[in-house]
């Protein structure tokens, strides 16, 4: 078989795309993007067999002091992980390459699910054993970096995923009671969903900030999310699903619901002895009319500070063939009583099943379910009824111990510098927009 380290981008997405193990993260715009907007090095490999592509993998390289470096394959490889021989011709010349370049290690977390969970929590037995490939791996020598529960990863361990193979309507049978309710909730409000553009992606970045001071973490500046939209909108992979309000309307309609509750209690103005079920109903009338009166002053305030309309979600989705996975989601602290945010998941999930995808992937979740930091994330992916997936994890195939362990070392204390100053930014920022 012949290695290849140049391939084109259409015979590269040609063949990922079509495989049963494609990704976003291995998708030849990932290369682009990650060479822009993080400074890696992509290398677009593969394995031909009579000149037909077997096997692919983007590798990312990462240069270090001294011209070292070191290679990371996101989800990779694009290959039959259960062909061994396969897999071990094309392990060798990867090895081989990244050698002749200094690598001092090689990283990979492959798209390979360990275990399944359905909405029910019911297990799925998996049609193929996943220690096999474990073992394998072991065998070549690539050190497994453990079933880790939360996000200690390059990538998410664990992930919600909706098989959009099944109808619409048994998507949406197995959203949570709740999910459904604030659905409609949010129907009433008249939240307005739309597709985002270029411009857009400014208010994007405004939310992400709210969204990183109230969530604890850190993501990048607004020139990585404008590459992003600049590469991935070359093929329209990129969506960015918004949501918003227009307060007038939502006056308005308190407005009427204000009257028909005056009008209502109106029947039980004249009455003095009312019986036990006319007293009930008059009580809940009455606590009605006290919220409503609460909400018209609380979208009153909302509108004076703001504006008539305001966008309270953005969430980006990237598509690659026929799958889509929703990278980013961000959120105003203001006007959450309105569920904006469940109806765009709505939104996109079924603009999603009508462009024909087959896999939605919520991107991430935990394993560990006491984790007070995480759950909320979990349970609120999990209302909408996507299967429960763990993937195999991280592994480092390691070809200069001694720098591999002096880089495992250091890198975590300049990672935790850059990210505190990086959090005190963030803060900045925040108080000084009044976002």
């Amino acid at each position: 078989m012949e290695f290849v380290t140049n391939l084109n981008q259409k015979e590269y997405d040609d063949f990922v795309q079509s495989h049963e193990k494609s990704h976003f993260l291995q998708s030849y715009a990932w290369g682009e993007f990650s060479k822009i907007a993080k400074n890696l090095t992509p290398y677009y490999v593969g394995l031909k067999d009579k000149n037909k592509l077997v096997a692919s993998a983007l590798l990312l390289k990462k240069s270090l002091p001294f011209g070292y470096s070191y290679f990371y394959s996101p989800r990779g490889f694009v290959i039959d992980f259960f062909n061994e021989s396969l897999f071990k011709e094309f392990h060798q010349h990867i090895i081989h390459f990244i050698k002749e370049k200094k690598g001092i290690f090689l990283k990979i977390d492959p798209d390979l699910v360990i275990s399944k969970k359905n909405y029910l929590d019911e297990e799925i037995k998996l049609d193929y054993d996943y220690h096999k490939v474990f073992s394998m791996l072991k065998k070549l020598k690539y050190h497994h970096l453990g079933f880790t529960k939360n996000f200690e990863l390059f990538q998410p361990r664990y992930s919600f995923r909706i098989d959009m193979n099944d109808s619409l309507e048994n998507i949406e049978d197995k959203f949570s009671k709740t999910t459904k309710q604030r659905i409609k909730k949010a129907i009433k409000f008249e939240v307005e969903n739309y597709i985002g553009s270029e411009k857009d992606i400014q208010t994007f970045y405004d939310l992400m900030l709210l969204t990183e001071d109230r969530k604890n973490f850190v993501s990048p500046e607004l020139s990585y999310y404008e590459n992003l939209y600049k590469i991935y909108n070359k093929d329209n992979q990129m969506t960015l699903y918004m949501g918003k309000v227009n307060l007038e309307k939502i006056l308005q309609t308190i407005q009427k619901d204000f009257e028909q509750i005056n009008h209502d209690l109106e029947e039980f103005k004249d009455l003095e002895n009312l019986s036990k079920s006319a007293n009930t109903k008059k009580k809940e009338l009455l606590k009605r009319k006290e919220k409503l009166d609460h909400d018209r002053i609380k979208f009153n305030e909302v509108k004076r500070q703001y504006g008539n309309e305001i966008v309270l979600n953005a969430h980006v989705l990237l598509d690659y063939g026929n799958k889509t996975w929703v990278v980013y989601a961000a959120n105003h602290n203001v006007l959450t009583e309105t569920y904006a945010n469940y109806l765009t998941y709505f939104y996109h999930i079924r603009t999603s099943y009508e462009k024909g995808i087959k896999m939605y992937d919520q991107f991430g979740t935990v394993g560990d379910l006491n984790n007070k930091k995480y759950i909320g994330i979990h349970e609120f992916k999990k209302k909408f009824g996507g299967d429960y997936v763990e993937f195999i994890g991280e592994f480092d195939y390691i070809t200069k111990p001694i720098l591999y362990f002096a880089f495992n070392k250091l890198v975590p204390l300049y990672r935790n510098i850059i990210k505190k100053k990086a959090r005190k930014e963030v803060n900045k920022k925040v108080n000084k927009e009044n976002l």
